[in-house]
């Protein structure tokens, strides 16, 4: 990792979006520190791109006055597992999972996205593709980001509720690319004939890899949802309190080398939020759980 070269920031900002390493990202100075904070990054921010990491890593050490480390898994489930059972103390999780296990969490702060904690699941062909509607999918192969994700999952299967099937059913197969970068390229390439996205990643990429992007084309956008938060596990003990963690995210906009982390993530900065953010990805399990 010492020798790898410094990347430009449009690669930066790509590899935020791309598959990364599964083990701990902590450099071995900081997790010799007794007593770091562990902090948990699903799979979409999963990347090689020790930059980023480190100005991320010296931000919250600075603003904590604590070593940080930073672990990273392949599946957003690995990364839910640690935050409720108390093996790490804050995760960068994604709405599904919170609305999921909100009971055993502490809701720390929401990023802001154009102006709004919000964003979009989008659904995405090759460009050239003529279909019009989500019932042109039909018989598709489909891919999917993460069986925990809400955007790259979660409303597709809420659509496909709606109209009394499930995927199994609809597409003529379906497969989990664990990263939303992966379900564009599945799709530009013709590994898939449809996918489902997350939004902000669609819309980074189509700035930072337009290459990439413009073989693809959004066939539908959803409502608008509360963004992937950062959240708290109430199990661990001890444990840095809920304010002091939130506090360092909430004042990122306002610190030089949190504004780099933040330009890099294409982020306007973290707000406070209420659990409602989430009341329509929770909406949308119940309905999945009604329906089947």
């Amino acid at each position: 990792m010492a020798s790898a070269r410094r990347l430009s920031r449009r690669e930066a900002v790509a590899g935020v979006l791309g598959l990364g390493a599964h083990a701990s990202l902590g450099s071995p100075a900081l997790a010799q520190r007794s007593n770091p904070i562990q902090v948990g990054l699903t799979p979409l921010f999963l990347t090689s791109d020790l930059e980023l990491l480190g100005n991320l890593r010296a931000y919250l050490a600075r603003a904590w006055g604590r070593g940080v480390e930073l672990v990273t898994r392949r599946t957003y489930q690995e990364i839910t597992t640690l935050l409720v059972t108390g093996q790490i103390d804050a995760a960068w999780i994604c709405g599904y999972p919170y609305v999921q296990y909100h009971d055993q969490l502490d809701l720390l702060a929401v990023p802001v996205w154009q102006g709004r904690p919000l964003y979009r699941s989008y659904v995405i062909v090759e460009a050239s593709r003529q279909a019009g509607s989500f019932d042109d999918l039909a018989r598709d192969v489909h891919a999917f980001s993460d069986p925990d994700s809400n955007s790259g999952f979660l409303v597709t299967r809420d659509l496909l509720a709606d109209r009394g099937v499930r995927p199994e059913t609809f597409f003529r197969h379906f497969f989990y690319t664990y990263g939303h970068r992966n379900v564009v390229r599945a799709v530009a390439t013709g590994l898939a004939q449809s996918g489902s996205v997350d939004g902000y990643v669609w819309e980074v990429l189509r700035d930072v890899e337009p290459e990439l992007t413009e073989r693809t084309r959004v066939l539908r956008r959803s409502e608008l949802l509360g963004f992937p938060p950062i959240a708290s596990g109430k199990a661990r003990s001890p444990s840095p309190s809920s304010k002091e963690l939130a506090e360092a995210f909430l004042r990122m906009s306002e610190d030089e080398e949190g504004r780099r982390v933040l330009t890099a993530l294409r982020l306007d900065g973290f707000t406070a939020s209420e659990p409602s953010l989430f009341d329509t990805i929770a909406a949308k399990v119940e309905h999945i759980r009604r329906v089947g």
